[in-house]
């Protein structure tokens, strides 16, 4: 296969556990890997450098803030670019169905959603409404953006029309269950301040470049945010295991719906819940 006209964008910080699979998922496949690191201290820039991507240093206030950075600030000298995360990787599969698409692709196009498969404990999470997880991540230089967002956040079309792919990309992150117990206790917080209007809530909409991520934060903002605080954890949990077929992935299914699903929810609706007292106490 051909190298593609295609630079690869990838936010990093203390990667070293995923991050290899991901750089040579890119290699001898695009033109150039630019790899955005947030002063790593583990070997995340050595294992970057060693594949030939070109590293850069900024700070890290959020993922859509550094991403826009990189597209603002660092040479891009390719027709296209590929956002892809440190514990994502591309398959061969999906590698050749965008060359194909690439080469016919009419100026009209701004970009290709992709299909994100996700790995848990080892396993392929295919039920729950788990796949396909369909992502802006492929787009014409200078047609699409992330949205301002502090978590959630996705690439938006500027312009043009977006083409959807059937084939997948992979997202398997291969750190212990403490880091990512830890890491959504963080996002957990963040979505607090979302729902209770401290930060902003996004700019996608039903369409083209909202897609599936539009309707799913519309479900969630008109139905799911509308249940009673708590509640609504346990719904969404017997949802996404029963009635989407959730418990067919499984032990590594079980864990990842039940933490997902119903541990997750349950603590931003414990850390609302925490704020609306405060905020009572506040105002006596």
């Amino acid at each position: 296969m051909k190298i593609l006209p295609i630079t690869a964008i990838v936010l990093t910080y203390n990667e070293e556990a995923n991050l290899e699979a991901c750089l040579q998922s890119l290699a001898g496949r695009v033109e150039t890997v630019l790899v955005v690191d947030s002063f790593s201290t583990d070997r995340t820039v050595d294992i970057s450098r060693s594949v030939g991507a070109v590293v850069h240093q900024h700070e890290f206030s959020t993922q859509a803030c550094q991403f826009n950075w990189a597209l603002d600030n660092l040479k891009v000298g390719s027709d296209w670019v590929l956002r892809l995360d440190a514990d994502e990787r591309m398959t061969d599969e999906l590698w050749g169905e965008i060359e194909k698409n690439l080469e016919r692709a009419k100026g009209d196009i701004g970009g290709f959603i992709l299909n994100r498969r996700l790995h848990f404990m080892g396993k392929w999470i295919r039920h729950g409404g788990c796949y396909p997880i369909r992502l802006l991540r492929l787009f014409r230089k200078g047609m699409a953006r992330s949205e301002d967002r502090a978590m959630d956040e996705h690439l938006v079309l500027l312009e043009g029309r977006a083409v959807t792919l059937k084939k997948d990309f992979i997202h398997e992150n291969r750190k212990s269950l403490y880091w990512w117990t830890d890491k959504h206790n963080d996002y957990s917080t963040r979505e607090m301040k979302i729902i209770v209007g401290d930060e902003k809530s996004g700019d996608l909409r039903p369409g083209v470049s909202g897609g599936q991520a539009a309707g799913k934060r519309w479900l969630k903002g008109n139905l799911y945010l509308r249940l009673p605080l708590f509640v609504r954890a346990g719904l969404y949990f017997s949802y996404r295991y029963f009635i989407r077929l959730g418990f067919m992935d499984g032990c590594p299914g079980l864990v990842y719906h039940f933490l997902q699903a119903m541990w997750y929810r349950f603590l931003v609706d414990a850390k609302v819940y925490e704020r609306t007292i405060a905020e009572r106490e506040k105002s006596k």
